[in-house]
């Protein structure tokens, strides 16, 4: 009885945090040790703890969307702010969100693909399929 509930946590799904961390720091969904990544943005082919293979993950556009949207309500909510409360001129607001609109993107884009593939494997998301009658 006492191996069987051993054998059970073993294969107990991960936190939704433990998840979501996964897929920020770059790391295998499934032993949460190997790298997910082979470059900045390229998905290794598989892990090289566990073997997972990882033709399974398609972030597609989800990422970049996500991203998007974030980096937009973060530099728009910023210039609102800073206007009402110092009104610089605008050569100043375009150095300092223009740049922070390049530089935001670049920095979430890898943990947001890390993430929606970590979800993906938690979840056994895959294509959809026609139904046959």
């Amino acid at each position: 009885m006492v191996a069987m509930m051993k054998a059970e946590s073993r294969h107990e799904q991960p936190s939704f945090g433990a998840t979501l961390w996964d897929g920020i720091a770059g790391r295998c969904p499934s032993c949460h040790l190997g790298k997910l990544f082979a470059g900045y943005l390229t998905l290794a082919p598989r892990c090289e703890n566990c073997g997972l293979d990882y033709q399974f993950a398609d972030a597609g556009d989800g990422p970049a969307v996500f991203v998007i949207l974030v980096t937009g309500f973060v530099v728009v909510g910023l210039a609102l702010i800073v206007e009402i409360l110092y009104m610089p001129p605008y050569w100043l607001h375009g150095l300092l969100w223009g740049s922070l609109a390049i530089l935001l993107p670049l920095v979430l884009l890898r943990s947001f693909k890390g993430v929606l593939i970590a979800l993906q494997f938690r979840h056994k998301a895959e294509e959809g399929k026609l139904a046959s009658k």
